[in-house]
C-alpha cells in the first residue's frame, strides 16, 4: 500500500460478522497488531483506547487488525476494558493486501507475522499516511496528529 491508493476491497470480521473494510467509515485508521494480549499489542491497543474519543471528535473511525479469532479479540477486549474496535483476519487475506505479512526473526529463527503498520485514509477514501515497523511508544498520540491534519 502506497499513499494516495484507496482502501482496498477486502473484509475483515468484527464480532463473528464479515464487514467490508471500506464500510468501516471515512476518515479511518487501520493498525495491524501481530498478537492479542502481548505486551507490546497491550500497549498499543490501551493507547488508542485512550484516545478514542479525541478520534471521534475528529469523524475519523479506527480499527486494529490481527489474525486473532473473534473470540480472542472479545476476551482480550474485556481483560484489558479496551473501547478500540477489533477486527480478525484469520485467514490473512487482509494482511496480504496491506503487504503486513512478512517475514520476521527472532532469536536467529525465521517466521511469518504481522509487520506492526498503521494506515491513515482520509475522508476521500485515499492513504494519506503510513508508519511501518512502528515502535508503540507514542504512536497513537503521532497518528491523532496526523488525523488532525487531514
Amino acid at each position: 500500500m502506497n499513499e494516495g491508493m484507496t482502501i482496498p476491497d477486502v473484509a475483515v470480521t468484527i464480532d463473528d460478522a464479515a464487514v467490508p473494510l471500506a464500510g468501516l467509515g471515512v476518515p479511518l485508521v487501520v493498525y495491524f497488531y501481530p498478537k492479542d494480549d502481548t505486551a507490546g499489542c497491550t500497549t498499543e491497543a490501551k493507547d488508542f483506547t485512550a484516545l478514542a474519543a479525541d478520534f471521534a471528535r475528529l469523524g475519523v473511525a479506527v480499527v486494529g487488525v490481527s489474525r486473532d479469532t473473534p473470540a480472542a479479540h472479545a476476551k482480550f477486549a474485556a481483560k484489558h476494558a479496551l473501547t478500540v474496535r477489533l477486527a480478525s483476519d484469520v485467514d490473512g487475506t487482509v494482511c496480504e493486501a496491506f503487504g503486513v505479512w512478512v517475514e520476521k526473526a527472532m532469536y536467529g529463527r525465521k517466521y511469518m507475522g504481522i509487520e506492526r503498520a498503521t494506515f491513515l485514509f482520509g475522508a476521500d477514501g485515499r492513504l494519506a499516511k503510513v508508519w511501518r515497523k512502528v515502535r508503540v511508544s507514542g504512536h497513537a498520540e503521532a497518528v491523532l496528529a496526523a488525523a488532525t491534519l487531514l
